[in-house]
């Protein structure tokens, strides 16, 4: 948006409104110097309505609620995770008519109960987007997620390829019998990305729920489920080991339950969750120590600055644009084409590829960043057109010039063509339209594709052989030759 990459601005003199959370009053001030605020620290010391009101417009664009999948954007602090919730779901409103209320819904440690409500994200059909900071960075498993938003700047690799992690769960039928998820997308509304890359330094850090002590003892006692009261036990052990206590506050423990901070700390890890919950009802001072807070508030800028959409850039690996991932494939394409043996096959004897070429093939250009699925998402941003081609269609194209065209098409006018070829028998039609239809699941059909599954079941590859008598390797060979000849 304009507001991220330009920054937020006061010239000097000019008045600025302050908010403090603690008195919940706006102040006016005019400011001596000039001030000028970065994107990584929106939402963090500056409170900007307009960026985040943008933001939520555009991703309504890219998100359907009422499609499956699900959403989690990580916000600064709880203040804003609440605050995109409420824009979320104006943005989808104003799209896409009325919606459920709980269609968006915040969970972070404010939240009451909120491992319940990690539970309905899991198990619900709603929410379909959760606003959170980083109450589900680790540990938390909803395999529906797939679509992650940052909203947020964070320095470390490592909290953020845990915030990662909560979308790289797979998901058997998500989107419909057979249709698996496979993959996931990534929203970047303040360059995350480029913020990171000149990081060498990879700090550990291990983010936990910014949940009450209070609301998590509610939860060991509440909670019938076992294994989920486990985890909360867990997240307590975890928050105490990291809680500094002041002096007073450790003598206050002390007479409370007649243990040091390190006692305490060993009877919780030994205690299970039942008895934990028992032993913190019996010391209620305990939670009061722990969620003493400071009181004197935070204190925000406010902007009122206008912000608008620019554009929505997709990243590829190393290529900022679309057009430059298409081209740095055709490079490595052209310039490996004699030195790697499954790319001679695939551009020069594509009938003769074998499944373990194909497969090495694919690890290869994995590890290069280059996949079928940013191939035709690359294809679609720069030609407006979605085709469905595979690697070695994406291959030939680049190298041969062969026109681009969706593999399942690929695979139809190949087997017209061979239909057409003779007079077949009833069977041999039926089974060439059975190897049509397993051609579109998969690149190669062979023998050893014929002795597996369905196939397998029927008798395999000798069974069929004799409905073609004794033909059908060659039958498989002019399949082939049909499909990387069709335009």
């Amino acid at each position: 948006t304009a507001l991220s990459e330009d920054g937020i601005r006061w010239e000097r003199g000019e008045e600025i409104k302050t908010f403090n959370t603690r008195t919940q009053q706006l102040q006016l001030f005019n400011t001596p110097d000039e001030v000028e605020v970065e994107v990584d620290t929106f939402n963090r010391s500056v409170i900007t309505e307009n960026f985040n009101r943008t933001v939520c417009k555009a991703l309504a664009e890219q998100i359907d609620p009422s499609l499956p999948g699900k959403t989690l954007i990580f916000c600064v602090t709880d203040d804003h995770a609440q605050l995109v919730e409420r824009l979320m779901k104006e943005a989808f409103e104003e799209l896409y008519g009325p919606i459920h209320t709980d269609t968006v819904m915040k969970i972070t440690g404010n939240s009451d109960k909120p491992l319940q409500l990690i539970r309905r994200f899991r198990n619900e059909q709603l929410p379909k987007v959760v606003t959170t900071v980083d109450l589900l960075t680790t540990g938390i498993d909803v395999p529906s997620i797939d679509r992650i938003v940052f909203i947020r700047r964070v320095r470390s690799r490592i909290l953020f390829e845990q915030m990662l992690g909560r979308a790289t769960r797979l998901c058997p039928g998500l989107y419909g019998d057979g249709d698996d998820k496979q993959r996931f997308l990534v929203y970047d509304a303040v360059r995350i990305y480029e913020a990171l890359e000149p990081l060498s330094s990879m700090k550990p850090v291990v983010s936990k729920p910014n949940v009450t002590y209070e609301q998590l003892a509610n939860e060991l006692k509440d909670v019938a489920d076992e294994e989920f009261r486990q985890t909360v036990k867990e997240q307590f052990v975890a928050k105490f080991n990291r809680k500094k206590l002041t002096d007073r506050q450790k003598e206050h423990l002390v007479a409370d339950t007649g243990m040091t901070r390190k006692q305490a700390m060993d009877h919780i890890r030994k205690s299970s969750p039942a008895e934990l919950a028992k032993w913190l009802e019996q010391h209620p001072a305990v939670i009061r120590i722990l969620d003493e807070k400071n009181n004197s508030g935070t204190e925000y800028l406010v902007s009122e600055h206008d912000d608008e959409l620019r554009r929505i850039e997709r990243g590829y690996g190393k290529a900022a644009k679309p057009e430059d991932y298409i081209e740095s494939f055709r490079k490595y394409i052209i310039e490996h084409a004699d030195t790697i043996p499954a790319l001679v096959v695939v551009t020069q004897r594509p009938r003769d590829l074998t499944r373990a070429q194909l497969r090495e093939l694919r690890l290869l250009l994995d590890q290069e960043g280059f996949t079928e699925a940013n191939l035709r998402s690359a294809w679609r941003e720069t030609t407006n057109q979605d085709i469905a081609a595979s690697i070695v269609g994406y291959i030939r194209y680049v190298a041969l010039d062969q026109p681009l065209i969706s593999h399942s098409e690929r695979v139809q006018s190949a087997m017209k063509e061979i239909m057409a070829s003779r007079p077949w028998t009833d069977p041999q039609r039926k089974w060439l339209e059975r190897i049509g239809k397993q051609l579109e699941q998969e690149l190669i059909v062979d023998r050893d594709a014929l002795d597996a599954g369905q196939f397998k079941a029927l008798g395999g590859f000798e069974r069929i052989d004799k409905v073609f008598k004794g033909e059908l390797d060659q039958i498989l060979r002019n399949i082939s030759d049909a499909m990387w000849t069709a335009a």
